[in-house]
């Protein structure tokens, strides 16, 4: 166990997953003490979407703490493959503002911030994996190739967005139904004229997730200048 933590914290991430860590039972508590005064399980199913959005995190981490272990590129590129599955369930959870509605057992302002808190975690897990998978795939190739697959994953997550939102398809589909699922996608994407709103959602959501990320790149650069 001990090597691992020490893994953690040469990859300056143990902390991080210390804070994810908090994060996550904060929603989940959030949650709890709603179920408990409401006596209703509305909102049990952010605590599913958080789950998911733990899952390209997660897949990312064991990227970054053994990319210099793993030598094929066939094993990375799968690895990848399936963290880009999962990746557009993290930012998904923005989506999940729909839900919200005045509930007469609970007040307005609380669930209001119960799924911006869910919401923001699952966009900082999505961020925080990207950042991983960008890292991976730059000291592999060069950095040309991490922005590009960085910008390019933000572009899919957000049609992903659409995906599952509005067409009601799930990661574990690509699997169980990949038939069904191959066949929408690719009626939406050979009539554009006929589904302005899978363009739509899909552009707006990659400037937002973009710009998103860029910034908080940026202040992460900034931050670094500052220390030195």
């Amino acid at each position: 166990m001990l090597p691992i933590v020490d893994r953690l914290k040469e990859s300056n991430r143990f902390y991080a997953l210390i804070l994810f860590f908090l994060t996550t039972m904060l929603c989940l508590t959030l949650v709890a003490v709603r179920v408990h005064f409401s006596s209703t399980k509305a909102f049990i199913f952010l605590v599913w979407n958080i789950f998911l959005a733990l899952i390209p995190y997660g897949i990312s981490t064991i990227l970054v703490l053994y990319n210099h272990r793993i030598k094929s590129h066939l094993v990375v590129t799968v690895a990848i493959f399936a963290w880009l599955v999962f990746f557009p369930n993290a930012p998904y959870i923005l989506t999940d503002l729909f839900h919200l509605k005045k509930s007469p057992d609970v007040p307005y302002w609380y669930d209001l911030a119960l799924i911006l808190f869910f919401a923001w975690n699952g966009l900082m897990l999505g961020y925080a994996s990207l950042i991983d998978i960008q890292f991976v795939l730059t000291r592999r190739f060069n950095s040309l190739v991490g922005w590009m697959a960085a910008i390019a994953s933000l572009v899919l997550a957000s049609f992903g967005i659409y995906v599952g939102r509005y067409m009601r398809w799930n990661s574990w589909d690509i699997v169980s139904s990949p038939g069904g699922l191959f066949m929408d996608i690719t009626e939406q994407l050979v009539n554009p004229t006929e589904h302005p709103r899978t363009y739509g959602v899909t552009i707006i959501f990659s400037a937002f997730l973009i710009l998103g990320y860029l910034l908080l790149v940026q202040i992460a650069n900034t931050f670094k200048t500052l220390e030195k």
